[in-house]
């Protein structure tokens, strides 16, 4: 038997996983439950892990799996969508194979490699496609990248990763995405915007955030949804 808030935290945490495919953060799990500090996101966490109902991902900084949920949460949706196994593709530059494809997958072509860290070079041509579930697509056009780095892990996207994009020009300020800057770097962060600046902002404190004017800074696309394979 779950309290109310052990309750409200499972079904936030499944509810955005089903969304996006990324667990969210403890600074965003805590004001979704209007608590005043992250050591009670701990205890919850703690709690809902010792009963079965979530998983801590081992050497994955803050990335959780829901592993059940009470009989009251289970819903068709919800049990079609626990069913669905994430996977990612490690592939090299110019590499192409034939992948598995799940039941209600879309094609998405896999652009080569994203910058979780330090920028590198921009995105540029399809190296190879990869089958993603189809509830993750919406409308518009999208494509995938591998991520590299780790200043995103508190988000839940480790290095390896593969994010899936919808291609946009425009982005609401707090939402990850793809930006390029000063048309040549090519990176994976969230968004801030305040006056005429705009931040890129790493979810890893390790990594400083990064501000420039807004001229620099370009949207290529916002995250959507991320696939990865268990080992």
């Amino acid at each position: 038997m779950l309290t109310s808030k052990q309750h409200d935290l499972l079904l936030f945490i499944n509810k955005r996983l089903s969304e996006s495919g990324v667990s969210p953060s403890f600074d965003e799990m805590k004001d979704a439950l209007g608590l005043a500090s992250k050591s009670g996101i701990h205890r919850l966490i703690t709690a809902l892990e010792e009963r079965g109902f979530i998983r801590r991902l081992a050497h994955r900084a803050r990335a959780l799996e829901v592993i059940k949920l009470p009989e009251d949460m289970q819903t068709p949706q919800t049990q079609a969508t626990a069913q669905i196994k994430d996977f990612t593709v490690g592939l090299s530059s110019g590499q192409s194979m034939d992948l598995p494809e799940p039941a209600n997958s879309v094609d998405v072509p896999l652009l080569g490699r994203i910058a979780a860290g330090t920028p590198i070079e921009a995105i540029s041509h399809e190296t190879a496609r990869i089958a993603a579930p189809s509830d993750m697509i919406g409308h518009g056009d999208h494509f995938a990248l591998t991520v590299q780095g780790d200043s995103m892990i508190e988000a839940g996207i480790l290095d390896g990763d593969t994010v899936i994009i919808r291609r946009a020009d425009t982005a609401h300020n707090g939402e990850i995405i793809v930006a390029l800057v000063d048309d040549e770097e090519a990176t994976l962060k969230r968004l801030r915007k305040k006056n005429n600046t705009i931040a890129l902002e790493a979810a890893n404190p390790e990594y400083e955030t990064r501000i420039f004017g807004p001229d620099r800074v370009k949207v290529q696309g916002t995250l959507v949804g991320l696939v990865r394979r268990y080992h």
